[in-house]
């Protein structure tokens, strides 16, 4: 794994009016930043004062903070769905996440992101976590439409020594998975993951062919816990900054963060040395809510929302994420647009000049340039937020409601909210009193100004802060997902306290329906079985390609 992991911030330049052109010189720069497990409560842009993220927010605020975006609960489905613009259900990549040596991937029918970008003329680098399938060359990234690739296959991995564990203790299944496009690098011992890869990017940047439009997908590593040895990593630099978090998990879960929040903040600096800023459109988001509480060896917080990650509830779907461009006709405000990950790629290639009256019919994303620049009514009314037959879950959202069914696995298991008492032990107010003033700073809003963007906006904090209250006695006791579904308002209230099932049951039968018809068009899901032919004590070591296309038909 070299160079880039999964923190799912994204620069991506959009052209507003201006967006369809011939011309590369007048196409935007896309830079996609995608955070792994990211709690909601975890950066400043939402109210949380506890660990400073003073770059993310300086772009937030000064760009357009999405309060109603919705992503995949799990690694794997939320990559395809931004890859293809489809649910994961149309792909078969629904149900859990591709581990371990399993040889199946993201379809190769599906045209992906970049392969779309490269027919406009786009040199595009993917840095950091692929997560969409390795077991035969062609599922690679530089096999599908990526120039170069530094990073890892899998979906985990130690920071510093750049293995993965496969499915457990076995040492067969234990190996290096670190990559420049195709090659195993094994120099990169002892060099942390989210600062290999930030300066990957800055050199992307910087070596970047100025003629061409420019598309960098930035998959961090961060804020996923590494190996189960040694689950949460840190800089030990980082860790001393962050002293005023008591706590020890959730100190390096903070330190962790603030090596994203830097290398966000020197990705933007090096955007604006090579004179590309103001013609570069970035989005940043998470991939699914947070690890919390423990939960898959981590401390992210997504408090008040109920749930947690790999979970249908608010806090394993709720994206955390932001768009910020000088292209953009209005920022500066937090947009209620229902957004989902599905509609990146139309979006985003609707502002690169792409004809979207060319892409498939039956793409579930939808063009949502004009609405988040414009700041007008949204076309999207609905999300189907997914549906997993090997659990027995699903769960869609229109309009203001949301309807939750889950007979087993995750959603129903971790069901509740982070216990108060264990929302003060991660998340003290009065931590924040003993902060080193100098961390909230950030080190690049000053260049907004030197773009001609307003220069007061970035001083500007607006915070999104969802606020329900302590959590009523009956929320602990009125929805048995297992046992019917459960209907939710999301505007009136977002941290899923009031089942209204009973008193909705036209409403709940309808989208019972709808959940039916979109079932009806869905494709079985592929995991398989792990195959011992790709361990890698079998392959030196690593994990590698190792299937033929010939051999799996």
């Amino acid at each position: 794994m070299n160079w880039i992991f999964p923190l799912m911030s994204a620069i991506i330049v959009l052209r507003s009016s201006r967006l369809v052109t011939s011309s590369p010189l007048q196409r935007p720069n896309i830079v996609f930043i995608l955070a792994d497990d990211l709690g909601w409560n975890d950066v400043g842009f939402h109210g949380s004062d506890q660990i400073p993220t003073p770059n993310l927010d300086a772009l937030a605020y000064d760009g357009v903070i999405l309060s109603n975006y919705y992503v995949q609960p799990l690694c794997t489905p939320t990559r395809a769905a931004l890859m293809t613009g489809r649910y994961p259900i149309r792909v078969g990549l629904q149900h859990y996440v591709l581990y371990s040596a399993q040889p199946f991937g993201l379809l190769l029918n599906q045209t992906i992101m970049p392969q779309y970008l490269k027919t406009l003329g786009y040199d595009a680098h993917i840095v950091g976590k692929w997560h969409l399938g390795f077991f035969a060359r062609e599922y690679l990234p530089t096999h599908r439409g990526f120039d170069s690739h530094l990073g890892y296959y899998q979906g985990r991995g130690d920071y510093w020594d750049h293995t993965n564990p496969g499915d457990g203790y076995d040492q067969k299944a234990w190996g290096l998975d670190f990559h420049e496009n195709e090659d195993v690098v094994r120099t990169a011992f002892g060099q942390y993951s989210t600062e290999l890869f930030s300066q990957r990017a800055e050199e992307i940047i910087s070596r970047h062919d100025l003629s061409k439009p420019l598309y960098l997908y930035m998959a961090h590593q961060a804020v996923h816990s590494g190996n189960m040895v040694n689950p949460l990593q840190a800089p030990w630099k980082y860790v001393e900054k962050m002293s005023h978090i008591k706590d020890p998990s959730r100190r390096l879960y903070a330190a962790n963060l603030a090596v994203l929040d830097d290398s966000v903040g020197n990705l933007t600096k090096a955007l604006f040395n090579r004179g590309m800023l103001n013609n570069t459109i970035i989005i940043f988001s998470s991939d699914n809510g947070g690890a919390a509480n423990g939960f898959d060896m981590n401390d992210a917080n997504n408090w008040p929302l109920r749930g947690l990650k790999a979970t249908l509830w608010e806090g394993g779907v709720r994206g955390t994420g932001f768009i910020w461009s000088p292209l953009l006709e209005k920022s500066g405000y937090t947009s209620k647009h229902l957004l989902h990950v599905t509609d990146w790629l139309p979006t985003l290639l609707h502002a690169a000049g792409f004809d979207t009256s060319r892409l498939p019919k039956d793409l579930d994303g939808i063009n949502q340039w004009d609405a988040i620049s414009r700041n007008t009514d949204s076309k999207r009314t609905e999300i189907m937020l997914n549906i997993d037959p090997v659990e027995n879950s699903s769960a869609i959202r229109s309009d203001d409601m949301k309807l939750v069914s889950a007979k087993s696995g995750f959603t129903r298991q971790y069901d509740g909210w982070l216990p108060l008492d264990q929302t003060s032990k991660i998340f003290h107010k009065s931590d924040s009193n003993h902060v080193n003033p100098s961390l909230y700073q950030s080190g690049i809003h000053h260049l907004f100004e030197k773009i001609g963007r307003q220069s007061e906006r970035s001083d500007v904090r607006r915070p999104l802060v969802v606020s329900c209250g302590p959590v009523p006695p009956e929320a602990l006791t009125n929805c048995k997902p297992w046992l019917k579904p459960c209907l939710y308002n999301i505007t009136a209230d977002p941290c899923e306290f009031y089942n209204l099932a009973d008193s909705r049951k036209e409403l709940v039968e309808a989208l019972e329906e709808t959940l039916k018809r979109y079932e009806k068009a869905s494709m079985p899901p592929h995991n398989t079985t792990v195959d011992d032919a790709g361990l890698p004590y079998r392959h030196d070591g690593a994990w590698v390609p190792w299937r033929t296309l010939a051999d799996s038909v």
